[in-house]
């Protein structure tokens, strides 16, 4: 592996490892204006994630701005196809995290709906700001990280299934949501596949940014309406049942 992606990962790494004195620092420096300590502590983490993965995001781009003058390849796909595949790998990423999601419900009885998620948009009414690191800094740092150094590496000495494999289960297992293992495997399988169809890690970046624009943005506006949802179907769920029982 090139000495650069040691310094992009020990970067990421870094920063998910600030937040451990980031976050109690910043919650009890007195900028953080809150009614308890609680509040404090998710408002401070709200804008510990902004500067972590905001400066991270810089110095990764840093280290890496020798590859990005160098990736020219004459297979890349076209700027018509990537933005083809960018928009259908979203879509995709979409269908396969319902099917993922559908497995682990009815196999292995895990509830759908993710922890993590509730927690970062629960963050972002707190901290608006934040939107900017789930939508966009995130998706293009695990995009670097995951797809183009570990997946791309490894993609050079195995074959797809492999590298992929490897590179999707540490995807998940940096989201500590180990009972949604497949679901964020499922994701990275998708966005390797983009990357490998497109030769151009830009496509499964948009595809990332794109779906989880779409995640936080619907539990966000329509957090109510979803809630509702979810209660009528387990009262269904209830007397369908009381009716065959």
């Amino acid at each position: 592996m090139k000495k650069q992606y040691w310094y992009v990962i020990i970067t990421y790494v870094a920063m998910q490892l600030s937040s451990l004195v980031g976050v109690p620092l910043l919650a009890h420096s007195g900028f953080i204006n809150a009614s308890n300590k609680e509040v404090a502590l998710s408002i401070a983490s709200g804008y510990w994630a902004v500067i972590s993965f905001s400066i991270a995001l810089f110095l990764v781009l840093y280290f890496m701005k020798e590859d990005m003058k160098y990736s020219y390849d004459r297979h890349q796909a076209s700027i018509g196809m990537s933005f083809f595949w960018a928009i259908g790998g979203f879509l995709l990423a979409l269908f396969a995290q319902g099917i993922a999601a559908n497995i682990e419900m009815h196999l292995f009885g895990v509830e759908m709906g993710s922890e993590n998620t509730r927690r970062i948009v629960e963050m972002v009414k707190l901290t608006p700001a934040l939107i900017l690191v789930t939508s966009v800094v995130g998706p293009i740092l695990e995009e670097i990280i995951f797809r183009k150094i570990i997946f791309g590496t490894l993609y050079q000495k195995y074959n797809f299934f492999l590298s992929a494999l490897v590179s999707s289960l540490l995807f998940a297992v940096v989201h500590l949501e180990f009972e949604h293992l497949l679901l964020y495997a499922t994701m990275g399988f998708v966005f390797a596949f983009l990357y490998v169809k497109t030769k151009r890690i830009l496509v499964p970046i948009a595809a990332h940014v794109l779906m989880n624009t779409f995640v936080v943005a619907i539990q966000t506006l329509f957090a109510e309406e979803i809630e509702k949802m979810m209660r009528e179907a387990e009262q269904m769920q209830f007397v369908i049942w009381r009716l065959f029982s």
